[in-house]
């Protein structure tokens, strides 16, 4: 079995004396894990970084082995990362989100795409907050617990949309919600793509998609929590408003 592809690399741990277990996300073969001889030398270690860019040969002798990846660098993030605390959480995040909740060898094409430019914009913080918003909500559609911003699920009403159903995930309009407002999540313009995207309003945007991520999306892989980093990027933002 034999297959070539480009990857982000999103994990790497140690297997023997000199080989490492690498986690990659690739277009065409998802979430995909296989083992680097001689990983940890001085050659290939430094290419080996959460955030590269690989183009990666994968070789099994059955499909359903971990076999072997050959890699080669195509871009890497790292410089760019390390430059600052806020790149280096923000690399963090996206990394641990896709290994948490990606299934193994399943393609997400999309998200994949998603999450390339996403990297790409690392160190640029003057826009970086409100893209990595965006994917999380591509991120909770893709793996299907999207959010229904388009009309109130009460009286169907397409303005005043101010809420979110914590259960449905739908927009609720502030007629709408009556008595239950205090039980339902914010919806900053931000979310459906309008207003200026302020920073309060992308704290607003991460402490309700943060809640679909927690209740909906990790709930429905074992109730597991999320990664940590997360939580240590979305503090970092917020403590900088």
């Amino acid at each position: 079995m034999e297959w070539r592809d480009q990857g982000i690399l999103l994990e790497t741990r140690r297997h023997g004396e000199t080989s490492v277990i690498i986690e990659v996300f690739t277009p065409e073969h998802g979430r995909h894990a296989g083992i680097v001889r001689g990983g940890v030398s001085r050659k290939i270690a430094p290419i080996l970084q959460p955030g590269a860019q690989l183009d990666l040969v994968w070789r099994a002798r059955l499909e359903e082995h971990i076999g072997s990846f050959t890699v080669e660098p195509l871009r890497s993030r790292a410089a760019i990362a390390m430059a600052s605390r806020q790149s280096l959480a923000a690399l963090n995040t996206v990394t641990a989100l896709l290994g948490f909740c990606l299934p193994e060898r399943v393609p997400h094409g999309p998200l994949y795409a998603r999450s390339e430019a996403l990297l790409d914009l690392l160190g640029r913080w003057e826009v970086w907050p409100l893209a990595y918003l965006q994917w999380e909500l591509a991120l909770l559609e893709e793996m299907g617990h999207g959010l229904d911003l388009s009309s109130c699920a009460v009286t169907g009403a397409v303005d005043g949309l101010i809420y979110v159903s914590p259960k449905s995930g739908r927009a609720v309009s502030a007629k709408g919600a009556g008595d239950w407002a205090d039980k339902l999540l914010p919806l900053p313009d931000v979310l459906s793509g309008e207003g200026e995207a302020s920073d309060a309003e992308i704290a607003q945007g991460f402490a309700t998609t943060g809640y679909f991520l927690s209740a909906h999306l990790a709930a429905g892989l074992g109730n597991r929590p999320l990664p940590e980093a997360r939580a240590r990027f979305v503090d970092m933002f917020n403590r900088g408003l």
